[in-house]
C-alpha cells in the first residue's frame, strides 16, 4: 500500500487538509471570543452554522460523490477553502473583519468540508483492496491524529500573538498546499455504474409515463434506504447521533470554560486541544490490533465508554496552574486515544459492510444522521452556558456523550467479533 504513489499523494494531502481543517477550527472561534468578544449565544452561532452544511450537504454530497471521481472533488474543495478563508483575511486587513464574515466563513468552510470528508473516505475504498481497508483507515486516521496534534496548538498560538488576518491565512496556506497534492494522483478512477432499476412498460403508448423523481433524490434515497435496513449501520448512525450532538454542546461550553472559568490563555487552550492529537494518533495504532484481538464489540463499547466519560473529570477543575493544565492535557489524551479507536473501527465496518457504488452515499448517510443535529447541539451548549453556568453545563453536556455507548452495548454491534463481516451478512457471533 505504501508503494503506491496514488496512496502517498492521497495520504499527505488529506493530512495538510485535516491539518488546515483543524487550525481553523480554533481560529474561528477564537477569534470570535478573544478579539470580537463574542458572548455565549455568539459563539453557539458561529458553531452552529459551521456545522449547518452537514445537515444541509451531506446526503447530496454522498449522492454526487459516487458519480464524480473523488479527485476532482477534493482538489475543488480544497481550492473553495483556500480561497473562502483568503477573503476572510482580505477583510481583516481592511478591518472589515466581524462575526458576519466570520458567519461566512465558518458556513464556507464547513459546507466543503462535507464533500471533502465523504470523498476522501470514498477514495480509500476505491483505491486499496478489501484486506487493506483497515490499515488504510488507519493511515488516514493517523494523519488526521498527527493535524490534531499541530492545528489547535497553531491555531490557539496565532490568535495569541499574530493578528486574525494572518490566523486566518494560515488555513488557506495549508488548503492550497493540499490541492497541490491531490491533483497530482495519476489514478484513472473508475466511476461504479448507477444501480439498476426496475422499470415497467406501459402496455398502452398513449398512457401518459410515470414521473420519477430526479435522480439525485433516487440516489439518496437508496443510500438511506440501505443504512437503515442493515441492523449495524442503524445503529452506528444512533450511536453517532446521541455522540456527535452531546458533543458540540459540550464543547461550545468548554471553549468558553477554558477562558473565562479556568482563565487560561490563547496558548494553553490551543495546547489543551492539542492534546487530543497524540492521542489518537494512538489511538489509530491500536485500532490496527486491538479489534482483532478483542472483537470489533467489545473494543467499540468499552473504548467508547472510557473516552466519553474523561470529560466528566473537567468540571472539578479550578484555576489556571500547571495542575489544571496538565489535567486538561490527559483528559484531552484519553478522549483521543479512545475516540479514535472507535472512529477507526466503525469505519472499517461501514466500509466492509458496503457495496463499492453505494460507498458515498453509505458515509454521507452516516455523517448526516449522525452529525446532523450537531448545530442544534452547539445552540444548546451556548443557551445553557447563558441559563446554568459554565461549570454545571460542562458537567451535562459531558454526561450526555455517555449515551453513545449504552445505545451501542444495546445494539447489535457488541456481537461483532474479531473479524469484518462479510458485505450484507448479518453480525457474526464473537469468536
Amino acid at each position: 500500500m505504501w508503494r503506491d504513489r496514488d496512496f502517498r499523494r492521497l495520504w499527505v494531502g488529506q493530512t495538510v487538509s485535516q491539518l488546515g481543517e483543524h487550525t481553523t477550527l480554533v481560529v474561528l472561534p477564537l477569534c470570535a471570543v478573544l478579539t470580537l468578544g463574542a458572548d455565549a449565544g455568539e459563539l453557539g452561532a458561529l458553531r452552529a452554522v459551521g456545522q449547518a452544511p452537514i445537515l444541509l450537504l451531506s446526503l447530496p454530497a454522498g449522492a454526487w460523490v459516487d458519480r464524480w471521481r473523488t479527485r476532482t472533488v477534493m482538489v475543488l474543495a480544497d481550492a473553495g477553502r483556500a480561497l473562502a478563508l483568503g477573503a476572510t483575511a482580505v477583510a481583516g486587513l481592511f478591518c472589515a473583519l466581524g462575526l458576519p464574515a466570520l458567519l461566512v466563513a465558518a458556513f464556507a468552510v464547513g459546507a466543503l468540508s462535507v464533500f471533502f470528508d465523504v470523498a476522501y473516505q470514498t477514495s480509500l475504498a476505491r483505491l486499496v483492496n478489501r484486506d487493506q481497508l483497515v490499515p488504510g483507515n488507519s493511515a488516514l486516521e493517523g494523519s488526521r491524529s498527527a493535524a490534531q496534534i499541530a492545528g489547535p496548538a497553531l491555531g490557539g498560538a496565532l490568535v495569541s500573538v499574530l493578528a486574525a488576518p494572518v490566523a486566518a491565512a494560515s488555513g488557506a496556506l495549508l488548503f492550497a498546499m493540499s490541492f497541490l497534492s491531490i491533483r497530482r494522483i495519476r489514478r484513472s478512477e473508475p466511476i461504479p455504474e448507477p444501480t439498476q432499476e426496475r422499470s415497467q412498460r406501459l402496455p398502452e403508448p398513449t398512457q401518459e409515463p410515470r414521473r420519477r423523481p430526479p435522480r439525485v433524490w433516487r440516489r439518496i434515497g437508496e443510500g438511506l434506504r440501505f443504512v437503515v435496513g442493515d441492523t449495524s449501520l442503524r445503529a452506528v448512525c444512533l450511536a453517532s447521533a446521541a455522540f456527535q450532538f452531546s458533543l458540540a454542546a459540550m464543547m461550545t461550553v468548554y471553549l468558553l470554560f477554558l477562558p473565562r472559568e479556568l482563565h487560561l490563555s490563547g496558548t494553553e487552550i490551543g495546547l489543551a486541544l492539542a492534546a487530543t492529537g497524540p492521542g489518537a494518533l494512538l489511538g489509530s495504532l491500536l485500532a490496527a490490533r486491538l479489534p482483532g484481538r478483542f472483537g470489533h464489540g467489545v473494543v467499540l463499547v468499552s473504548a467508547a465508554a472510557l473516552g466519553d466519560g474523561a470529560f466528566l473529570f473537567v468540571p472539578a477543575l479550578h484555576g489556571s496552574s500547571t495542575g489544571t493544565v496538565l489535567a486538561l492535557v490527559t483528559v484531552s489524551l484519553v478522549f483521543g486515544t479512545f475516540g479514535q479507536l472507535v472512529n477507526v473501527t466503525v469505519m472499517g465496518v461501514r466500509q466492509a459492510l458496503t457495496p463499492d457504488g453505494m460507498q458515498g452515499r453509505a458515509a454521507a448517510t452516516i455523517t448526516f444522521v449522525g452529525m446532523g443535529l450537531t448545530p442544534l447541539g452547539s445552540l444548546l451548549g451556548g443557551f445553557l452556558a447563558d441559563e446554568w453556568g459554565l461549570r454545571l453545563s460542562l458537567a451535562v453536556t459531558a454526561a450526555g456523550m455517555l449515551l453513545s455507548p449504552l445505545l451501542m452495548a444495546l445494539s447489535p454491534l457488541t456481537r461483532l467479533g474479531r473479524t469484518l463481516p462479510a458485505r450484507g451478512a448479518p453480525c457474526p457471533v464473537r469468536s
